[in-house]
């Protein structure tokens, strides 16, 4: 959503180039979803089956050639996940293995955002209430409910709904990144419409497309939030 909103792929590859991930490339492609134009960004990188701690991965973030604000931005994001996850396992963040979170695709979607946010001089982040989906899914631990423990955790203090769709619609990646950086949370509010863009997921559903849709502009001097 923030590459079709105006933020350049080679400003994200440049970014992400400094993680030092073996093989990372980003491709964008323009797509069709239920009937709607949406940009796909993907994520190609060498094979990789390990495991880490929070330490390594702050460790590439603060090794990096990102800003400061943007290195900022990703270190609260991945600490919210890991104190969620310590909570849910019952263990000291420390011990904390991220598994699927940990994993290359949900690096590059945090510090690419915070990449993308700071390139588009963001200054506020208001975010519609969440919709979870409703249903099971499988990861590393088991079969768990929709949305899962990690996710729910996260979610803490964030308006989130369950209607008909059944999948899951919040990864814990994506819920931390909202919770994390979002002021407040509302329908659209009263504002003038600079730029609209649209992110495409991978996942089909039958009823709506999915797709995240964020909307940059200038809200109006009465209708500040938070």
């Amino acid at each position: 959503a923030l590459v079709d909103a105006g933020v350049p792929l080679e400003a994200l590859q440049s970014g992400l180039d400094s993680l030092s991930i073996p093989g990372l490339r980003l491709n964008s492609s323009e797509v069709i979803r239920k009937g709607y134009r949406a940009c796909k960004v993907t994520v190609e990188h060498e094979p990789e089956h390990k495991h880490r701690h929070l330490h390594h991965i702050t460790e590439m973030i603060d090794k990096s050639q990102l800003t400061a604000v943007q290195k900022e931005l990703a270190g609260r994001i991945f600490q919210r996940i890991g104190e969620a996850e310590a909570k849910v396992h019952g263990i000291p963040i420390r011990k904390v293995h991220f598994h699927e979170v940990g994993a290359i695709d949900s690096i590059v979607d945090i510090v690419g955002a915070c990449i993308g946010l700071e390139a588009l001089g963001i200054k506020q982040i208001i975010s519609s209430p969440l919709h979870v989906g409703f249903g099971t899914f499988n990861c590393a631990h088991g079969t768990y409910p929709i949305p899962g423990p990690a996710a729910t955790e996260i979610l803490r203090g964030v308006p989130v709904y369950a209607k008909d769709i059944e999948g899951e619609l919040v990864t814990p990646t994506g819920a931390a990144i909202v919770a994390t950086l979002a002021k407040s949370y509302s329908q659209l509010p009263a504002m003038r419409i600079e730029k609209v863009g649209y992110g495409a997921g991978t996942r089909t559903y039958p009823k709506f497309p999915n797709v995240l849709r964020a909307v940059l502009g200038e809200i109006e001097a009465d209708a500040i939030i938070g």
